[in-house]
């Protein structure tokens, strides 16, 4: 019998094979086959380091074949600053659900950027009001960015302010994105400017204190929270959450490191207020946003749901189109 292969695929080989709006595709198919009951439990593991952390999410979908993707990412905010390496860094392994061959190794970088901004749009398809034009994002790396480019896919977006840290990160990301999505967009140095004109925020930094407030978000806005991916991040203080109507990506994971993880310890919700996973609403099986004036938040920690759905569109391009390089683990 012959030796299976793997193919092993480069952050280049990623970006070429799966567009914004594939992985949009791939993830919402997830997030319906996660509702039907077609998935491998989602888990995940975070380890901490001195200036960063690691964290290993792994999950399974039955999607025409089973697949089991395991990806491990480093999160180390100051890489660009210290070392001029990104912030996030990692691999996915994806493999046969059935009988456990290592199909693929990948770049993780490029799926875990593309993945997340694609739940955000998602969601916003669903929690969002339908009319939303005007956008705030919150942190100007690669993920800002992103987030845009998806939230521009699926709402009428006329204007977005952009804000971060970093002024000139800010700048650039608006004079950039104005020309490439024909958007007008400008960077704003304090949030108070933007906040009563926004519909829709996203908010990706590695902020370990609120940056958002029940007063910065007028009524009938949507929020995706994507920052909190441990338990040490939050974006989005307590009263927010309370006043708010709250899906989440997965409620046991929401729960243990999300911004709701710190709204439960505030005392200010209970899981039992949330009011949907996102599998729930993609599938109908609950209502998205009901009220013009709701305030909707998506709080967003990442699943592997989402990275073994677009790492098996990554896989099925890949074959199909001959690029990678196939090699022998086991020899």
């Amino acid at each position: 019998m012959a030796a299976a292969t793997t193919l092993v695929l480069t952050r280049r080989d990623v970006q070429d094979l799966l567009s914004l709006d594939e992985c949009l595709t791939a993830v919402e198919s997830a997030f319906r086959l996660h509702a039907d009951g077609r998935s491998l439990a989602p888990g995940v593991l975070g380890i901490h380091a001195r200036e960063g952390g690691f964290h290993i999410k792994a999950a399974g979908l039955e999607d025409g074949r089973v697949y089991f993707a395991a990806k491990t990412n480093a999160n180390f905010p100051g890489n660009p600053r210290r070392f001029g390496l990104p912030t996030i860094q990692g691999v996915i392994v994806l493999c046969d659900g059935e009988d456990g061959r290592v199909l693929a190794v990948m770049d993780s970088m490029e799926v875990t950027l593309r993945r997340t901004a694609a739940a955000t749009a998602l969601a916003a398809r669903h929690l969002a009001r339908r009319d939303a034009a005007v956008a705030t994002v919150v942190g100007c790396g690669t993920q800002g960015w992103a987030q845009i480019r998806a939230l521009s896919r699926v709402l009428p977006l006329s204007r977005v302010y952009a804000f971060d840290t970093d002024p000139a990160a800010a700048e650039r990301l608006a004079r950039e994105l104005s020309a490439e999505l024909s958007i007008d967009v400008r960077a704003v140095r304090d949030l108070a400017e933007a906040a009563p004109q926004t519909q829709v925020w996203a908010t990706c930094t590695p902020a370990r204190a609120p940056i958002l407030r029940r007063e910065d978000v007028a009524p009938g806005a949507f929020v995706a929270a994507v920052g909190a991916d441990n338990e040490e991040k939050q974006e989005l203080d307590a009263p927010l959450m309370a006043a708010s109507t709250i899906v989440v990506d997965i409620l046991e994971q929401c729960a243990a490191i999300g911004d709701l993880h710190h709204a439960i310890r505030a005392g200010a919700v209970k899981r039992e207020d949330v009011h949907a996973e996102l599998a729930e609403v993609v599938a109908g099986r609950k209502p998205g946003r009901t009220r013009d004036d709701e305030i909707t938040i998506f709080d967003s920690t990442g699943t592997a749901l989402q990275d073994v759905a677009a790492a098996a569109a990554v896989y099925r391009k890949a074959v199909a189109s001959g690029a990678g390089l196939n090699v022998v683990l086991g020899e």
